[in-house]
């Protein structure tokens, strides 16, 4: 996996998802379904990106099955803080090669 220097107030670069960035997915999932009204058998983390501020911003791309993505935007609060995730937005209709940017 390519390292990306993450700078305060930057975004980094597009990287390969993580079991930690599984983790991410997996504590706003409910969240998602409820916003998307969908239930999904399928969901697999496959690319971030993070931006460091009080906390971290998360974009994610998400397989939720056969050649259809989501786009997850999450924030994680500082371990001091709680450490909790919380949804931002869902971006429904992507594909394999829709970048992730910020929404």
């Amino acid at each position: 996996m390519k390292e990306y220097p993450v700078i305060s107030g930057g975004w980094g670069g597009t990287e390969d998802a993580t079991e930690s960035t599984q983790k991410i997915c997996d504590a706003v999932k409910d969240q998602v379904e409820q916003r998307t009204n969908q239930k999904y058998a399928v969901y697999k983390a496959v690319t971030f990106q993070q931006q460091v501020v009080a906390g971290r911003n998360f974009n994610i791309k998400v397989l939720v099955g056969g050649e259809n993505y989501i786009h997850l935007s999450v924030f994680q609060q500082l371990p001091c803080n709680g450490g909790n995730v919380e949804l931002r937005s869902v971006e429904e209709g992507k594909t394999k090669d829709d970048p992730l940017g910020t929404f």
